[in-house]
């Protein structure tokens, strides 16, 4: 049996090196043409299968790449795939050809040498990508080097339906508003992204440095720096929904219990996602969105092509698309995503600017000054030990 470091070593070549040159464009683009890529993505939101179906539609009229998306519950199971792919020998045409991927699947892809790369900044459309004031260039702390490509940034907002409920500003106002007004929130269960980013947002808020965060955690600090969380959650798990017995499983299944009326607050890591949800008719019109006062974590979603992929050069084109003014400019518009751009405006031109200034950003989304400060995801390390401490201390099978 081969060890895990001579395993590496021995696909350490094929990592580094492409089939084709990321800076060729022209060569990526004549072998990409008739490839098909299979985009492994999140596929829990209508609106998302959706955007990522135009995608589709458009790299195919214009590159002749055909995209496939395979929905996924959690993003560690293409994680599992491509490791479970490289056991097996199957170094070419594995069946990921990219994955949409964020902060601990991204390190522990990344340390295991399983991605492709550097390409990101080969890419045509990085010339237009916000480099100073977007984290386009470290994943919760991670440096990408090249190995994976923004195409949306998210923040953390709270919806809320301004008929039952005035904002809060941190989260020891929110537990006196539970306390006050029991039964009336819940978040999704971890592990669920929008679960354990509650967990983090709530972390970073309660503690008066959260710069801790940014380093790995150790088992010399992590039982200090995370008590005033457990703290909280055991004052805030029995004032929840259903008093903390039962949680809903994601995203959207919290944002029908809005819908339904049977909570008046929600987390959401897209600011626009409630615009989107009111023009879609999913919540009513009187739900509005805030921040906290010290800010809330933000984040870019990117994409990344496993070292194994047989169709990289497909890949990067529909990475490279992703980044292009066109489908930015269509991932913001509230009524397809309402995702945040990762270009920076300054280096569009008129016509391409000009997409973005006639968005309509609709009437819950915080403007880029309301947004106010964004606070730093932690190292992934701190997420991984406290989504196992939460589910042996509150979690419940469904």
């Amino acid at each position: 049996m081969k060890s895990p470091l001579l395993a590496l070593a021995l696909i350490a070549p094929t990592a580094l090196w492409a089939e084709t040159d990321p800076a060729d464009w022209d060569a990526v683009l004549e072998v990409a043409k008739g490839q098909t890529v299979y985009w492994n993505a999140w596929g829990g939101s209508t609106a998302t299968n959706d955007f990522i179906a135009w995608v589709g539609d458009r790299v195919e009229e214009d590159f002749g790449v055909t995209l496939e998306h395979v929905k996924l519950t959690d993003t560690a199971d293409a994680v599992t795939r491509v490791l479970s792919e490289r056991d097996a020998g199957k170094d070419d045409d594995g069946a990921i050809d990219m994955i949409w991927i964020n902060g601990a699947n991204f390190a522990s892809m990344k340390e295991a040498g399983l991605l492709y790369g550097p390409y990101a900044e080969s890419l045509p459309n990085w010339a237009y990508v916000d480099t100073d004031g977007k984290t386009v260039r470290t994943d919760f702390t991670v440096p990408t080097n090249g190995y994976e490509s923004p195409w949306a940034m998210a923040q953390v907002v709270f919806m809320y339906d301004t008929v039952d409920m005035e904002p809060v500003g941190d989260m020891n106002a929110l537990l006196d508003w539970t306390a006050a007004h029991p039964g009336r929130f819940t978040y999704p269960q971890p592990p669920d992204f929008l679960g354990t980013t509650f967990l983090k947002q709530a972390l970073v808020d309660l503690l008066p440095d959260p710069s801790v965060l940014q380093d790995p955690a150790t088992d010399d600090n992590y039982a200090e720096v995370t008590a005033p969380l457990w703290e909280w959650l055991d004052a805030l798990t029995p004032t929840l929904w259903r008093d903390g017995t039962v949680y809903p499983q994601t995203g959207p299944a919290q944002l029908q219990l809005i819908a339904d009326q049977e909570v008046d607050l929600a987390i959401s890591f897209s600011p626009g996602e409630a615009s989107t949800a009111i023009a879609n008719g999913q919540l009513p019109d009187t739900v509005r969105t805030f921040v906290l006062g010290k800010g809330t974590i933000g984040n870019a979603s990117f994409v990344a092509i496993p070292y194994n992929s047989g169709s990289k050069e497909g890949a990067m084109v529909v990475a490279d698309f992703l980044m292009s003014p066109e489908a930015q400019a269509h991932a913001q518009n509230p009524d397809i995503l309402g995702y945040g751009t990762v270009l920076d405006m300054a280096k569009l031109d008129d016509a391409q600017r000009a997409a973005f200034d006639e968005l309509d950003l609709g009437i819950a989304t915080l403007s880029p000054a309301e947004l106010g400060s964004v606070q730093a995801e932690p190292h992934p390390s701190w997420m991984t030990r406290i989504a196992e401490d939460w589910d042996a201390r509150y979690g419940v099978t469904q």
